[in-house]
């Protein structure tokens, strides 16, 4: 059995689980909150009871750098957890049920087995983002300005490449652990682990967290690239795909 087949099997139980529906629903939800987040919450604040005249007098009036700065606060948080969760059972969960072992019984192979869920995984993202983004841009263009396609483009992107960094190791994850509770208690101290060594001085301008910033900042027009930041981050990404096929190799079903 070849790649395509056993993806396109990984695609219909991504449609079957609504795991899909799931993560589009909720990335497409943001994408289109972000702008008017940024909009109304200045005028929600400004009519406070009771709030002094002075107060209000300092609330600054909302701008576009608002906009993308509320967008990629919350894909990036609602992204990796996201990312986290959709993707800590897809292996762990099969082995608990005896599916894996089926699987493998035909000719297919562990490694196909692996990168046909983690290509999975990632064009659901990919597709979810994408349909978050229309979204964000096009409130964006109603309450602000058109955003640049180009630059809006490149910050999608290195925001799915988070994601799929994230997507890797919790694969890894879900290929060390027997059971999913395990694979979760994993995934969420890896999660603290990238999040706590990220946030060190220096280190930072190598954390794949890195890449928000700077995709925000092209969005924007200024901010310098985090090209350290990138290479890292696929790096990743292989390091724990390999892992999980030299760990899921040895492993007996």
């Amino acid at each position: 059995m070849n790649f395509v087949i056993v993806l396109r099997k990984e695609l219909l139980e991504q449609w079957r689980t609504f795991r899909f529906l799931i993560v589009a629903a909720v990335l497409v939800a943001f994408g289109l909150s972000s702008p008017l987040l940024a909009k109304f919450t200045p005028e929600i604040l400004k009519t406070i009871p009771n709030m002094p005249p002075e107060l209000a007098s300092i609330i600054p009036a909302p701008t576009l750098a608002d906009a993308v700065t509320q967008y990629v606060k919350n894909m990036s948080q609602f992204g990796i957890l996201l990312a986290l969760l959709m993707t800590m059972g897809m292996v762990a969960q099969e082995k608990e049920r005896g599916t894996a072992a089926l699987i493998l019984t035909r000719p297919v192979s562990r490694g196909t087995f692996l990168l046909a869920k983690f290509t999975a995984q990632a064009l659901t993202f990919a597709a979810s983002l994408i349909l978050a983004a229309l979204g964000c841009w096009y409130y964006t263009l109603l309450l602000f300005e058109a955003l640049p396609w180009g630059t809006f483009l490149a910050l999608n992107g290195l925001m799915l490449l988070v994601f799929l960094v994230y997507i890797a190791v919790t694969l890894l994850c879900s290929t060390l652990a027997r059971t999913q509770a395990a694979t979760a208690g994993l995934s969420f101290a890896a999660l603290i682990l990238i999040g706590g060594i990220g946030s060190l001085p220096r280190i930072s301008d190598y954390s794949p967290g890195r890449l928000f910033g700077w995709g925000a900042a092209m969005t924007l027009g200024s901010g310098e690239a985090a090209w350290p930041a990138l290479w890292v981050s696929v790096g990743l990404i292989f390091a724990a795909l390999l892992a999980a096929g030299l760990v899921f190799r040895k492993q007996e079903m």
